[in-house]
């Protein structure tokens, strides 16, 4: 493993738990300006201002934790992608049903000029997960 892949998996790591620990300005600092998230079922987010916002309308209403397991990093010069798959869970802070996510996601990533690696374009695929033992499908078959 090459030192910039070690970087970005080591970048991934810090995403991970910078977002557990809702430290928001460790997660800005691994953005480009210009990034843009895109995902099932939400409009496309543009921007560092727009995903603060959107971090900052949940701040204090969940605690998140997860997990990514990398699956490939792929580097060309000063760009590179990361395939991952993805686990979370969003633990309401109020009490209540914690929700569950998982699913792939796409990363491109960007060296800037003082070698360090940001996110610039992510297809984050999670969706909500069942966690009851029992699925939709089943629930439905019943019925």
């Amino acid at each position: 493993m090459n030192a910039d892949e070690q970087a970005i998996r080591s970048a991934v790591q810090t995403w991970m738990q910078a977002s557990a620990d809702g430290d928001l300005p460790r997660v800005l600092a691994l953005m480009d300006d210009d990034v843009v998230f895109i995902g099932p079922g939400r409009p496309t987010m543009r921007g560092k201002d727009a995903f603060a916002a959107a971090s900052k309308a949940m701040e204090g209403k969940v605690r998140i934790e997860g997990a990514s397991d990398i699956q490939e990093v792929r580097v060309f010069g000063d760009w590179a992608y990361v395939w991952t798959q993805l686990t979370i869970t969003m633990q309401p802070t109020g009490g209540g049903a914690p929700t569950h996510r998982s699913g792939p996601g796409l990363s491109v990533w960007r060296k800037k000029a003082d070698g360090s690696w940001v996110i610039f374009r992510d297809a984050n695929m999670v969706t909500t997960q069942e966690r009851t033992g029992e699925t939709a499908e089943n629930a439905e078959r019943k019925q």
